[in-house]
């Protein structure tokens, strides 16, 4: 009778376990599955790039790049986290899962492509050159920046360019873009390189002038994920598509860009 009764015991204890198992879930098989699980994703952005991604004067995100990953978080029934993060580290969050996604007007090169898996574009942007006003500088090409000190911010793919194309210039590089704006005010640099629609954020501030719009290496912003990351990709890519023929990146195109 007691050895039934340890079985019994036994048995139940098994059962338990089970059960208590199957009400925990399962292990996720993959990122996306992680995030479902969790009911949020956690994205990184480097918060120093208007009108893309800033912080307003309430510590909220803000910008083209937060409310379009905004909803498309919506629409993957989870919620967003996001983590501020100099532009430069945001790979390596990535890898080092500290984060799920970035979105951080970066472009998906060649370069980057080796590091991480990037979605479809969703906006096609471009290039500009800034120089202080008043210096006299012209630029009419890029090749013309050479003759100057250059303001980059690290890790973008303006500094990428100048690298593999003036490899002997003089080049300042920054973590954050206001950064190589102030220097270029106070004449530590001669011109910056950023993204264009940026660039006429911080031309709103003065002190400043365009120079050039251009491009470097086309500016096709994406969403970068963990290699391998194919599950989450493709509901990144799902939810792009939908946005982009609804005529939603449109609408915030206009709110965010067309009048800057």
């Amino acid at each position: 009778m007691k050895r039934f009764t340890m079985v019994l015991v036994v048995l139940v204890v098994i059962f338990t376990l089970v059960v208590t198992t199957g009400c925990g879930g399962s292990k996720p098989k993959n990122d996306w599955e992680r995030i479902q699980q969790a009911g949020k994703i956690v994205v990184g952005t480097s918060a120093d790039y208007p009108p893309f991604e800033f912080m307003d004067e309430k510590g909220n995100f803000q910008g083209f790049d937060v409310v379009l990953m905004e909803e498309v978080a919506k629409r993957l029934g989870v919620k967003v986290e996001w983590q501020n993060i100099a532009f430069d580290g945001l790979i390596a969050s990535l890898q080092t899962s500290k984060i799920d996604a970035i979105i951080a007007a970066m472009s998906a090169t060649d370069e980057r492509k080796q590091q991480v898996d990037f979605t479809q574009a969703y906006f096609i942007g471009a290039d500009a050159i800034l120089v202080a006003e008043g210096s006299g500088i012209q630029i009419t090409k890029n090749e013309d920046m050479a003759a100057y000190k250059i303001g980059v911010q690290s890790g973008t793919i303006q500094e990428t360019w100048v690298g593999d194309n003036l490899p002997n210039a003089t080049v300042s590089r920054y973590e954050k873009a206001d950064q190589a704006i102030m220097d270029l005010k106070s004449g530590r640099v001669d011109v910056v390189a950023m993204d264009y629609y940026a660039a006429l954020a911080y031309l709103q501030q003065g002190g400043i002038t365009l120079a050039l719009k251009t491009e470097f290496s086309g500016e096709h912003m994406s969403i970068a994920v963990r290699k391998g990351s194919t599950e989450l990709q493709k509901q990144l890519d799902d939810v792009i598509t939908q946005l982009r023929d609804e005529g939603f990146v449109d609408k915030l195109a206009e709110q965010y860009l067309a009048n800057r």
